[in-house]
């Protein structure tokens, strides 16, 4: 490939993962930008199949395509009992990165005003003509925007208005012996699993009734050693009655879940994206159904703006991540307790609706009424007093 140093480029995206990747397939795709020199730059070729996205839509989508699995039921399991959800009008949807980053690339690949560049960016500078990108080995580009989804929690980790815990799990892929899944009905959330003061459940996305994915997933401060994830999910196939079984694949992972904002690093030619944009939904960690929506609102401002400062808007949906991520930083424990509450006494619908954002502010005060009231009135007041919002 020839060298592009010293080459400018009209859009620069500097990490090619799933927010990278989604921009630039709906850069090529934008009316009028045909012509636009687009450069990806990644420190790794996005070749394996190193994570899992899923997400609730109706079964049509633009992403159906690529759906590996879906389910239009789920259980969610506490010490209040076991809830059967039925998950009507959406299902929810699984897409391994493998089949995404087959499609996309390649799809990008044929574009003739797309470039590729496998290197590590140690460096974006805003001169306000031009955005200089330099790389470790590559040199330096330069481009008139930039979208990068390259972060680090220091800046995060440094500051104290802001909670942060950690959505980290570790999954495993198994067949076992016995049939102990029921294929229809994925697990979104099963607290029936020692908490040991954080929050803690098993998630359980099932192929078949011996073939599973699960995941036992943790919202808290501090991650656990590689045994205890694994320890636990043998206890949970144990506990369930699986028999013998064979792990055919693992995956782990480590998700921020904070209101930190994020968008205050936003230049004027400088947007930062994903997780490192705050697209992560701060409550959840689930990424994918946001990207998708903010990648389209960005394909909206792209039409009429100019200014990236200018991209980021307040919405009553961050308070709300802020609220629950106080309450769960202050008592850990809590996640169960909030989380049943929830699903015990909204339609399915609804809370997912309000999961990605998608309510009326009546419907949003129904679903926080229903979750436990003293933490979270005091984590308000304390708000309210501070004066500080997010």
């Amino acid at each position: 490939m020839k060298s592009i140093a010293n080459q400018h480029f009209d859009f620069a995206i500097a990490g090619s993962g799933l927010a990278g990747l989604m921009l630039a397939y709906k850069l090529i795709q934008k009316q009028g930008f045909g012509d636009k020199r687009i450069l990806l730059i990644d420190g790794s070729t996005k070749d394996k199949n190193d994570r899992t996205w899923c997400f609730w839509q109706k079964p049509d989508s633009r992403w159906s395509a690529l759906v590996k699995q879906q389910w239009n039921g789920a259980f969610f399991k506490s010490d209040r009992g076991l809830l059967r959800l039925n998950l009507s009008p959406f299902t929810y949807q699984m897409i391994q990165a493998s089949d995404f980053y087959h499609h996309v690339l390649s799809t990008l690949q044929a574009q003739s005003n797309v470039f590729f560049l496998t290197d590590l960016v140690q460096k974006i500078d805003d001169r306000g003509n031009q955005v200089k990108i330099s790389t470790k080995a590559s040199g330096v580009v330069t481009a008139t925007k930039v979208f990068s989804s390259l972060w680090s929690a220091d800046d995060i980790k440094k500051q104290q208005q802001f909670p942060y815990l950690k959505q980290h799990f570790k999954g495993w892929f198994v067949r076992t012996e016995n049939p102990i899944f029921d294929p229809d009905f994925m697990t979104f959330m099963d607290f029936s699993v020692p908490q040991n003061g954080n929050t803690r459940f098993m998630y359980v996305l099932p192929f078949s009734p011996q073939e599973a994915l699960v995941e036992y997933t943790l919202f808290s401060e501090d991650l656990l050693t590689a045994s205890e994830y694994e320890t636990a999910i043998q206890s949970y196939l144990k506990k369930n009655k699986s028999g013998k079984f064979e792990i055919l694949e693992k995956e782990q992972g480590d998700i921020p879940m904070t209101a930190f904002p994020f968008h205050q690093k936003n230049t004027q030619n400088v947007l930062y994206i994903g997780t490192a944009g705050g697209w992560t939904k701060a409550s959840t960690g689930f990424t994918f159904s946001k990207t998708d929506r903010e990648t389209d609102k960005l394909m909206s401002f792209l039409d009429t703006q100019n200014d990236f400062t200018h991209f980021y808007r307040k919405s009553r949906f961050n308070f709300y991540d802020l609220l629950i991520l106080d309450v769960l930083h202050k008592n850990n424990a809590l996640g169960s307790e909030i989380f049943s509450a929830i699903f015990q006494k909204n339609k399915p619908e609804k809370v997912l609706r309000f999961l990605d954002e998608q309510t009326t502010l009546w419907e949003d005060f129904q679903i926080i009424w229903s979750c436990p009231k003293r933490p979270f009135i005091q984590a308000f007041w304390k708000r309210l007093g501070s004066g500080m919002f997010a």
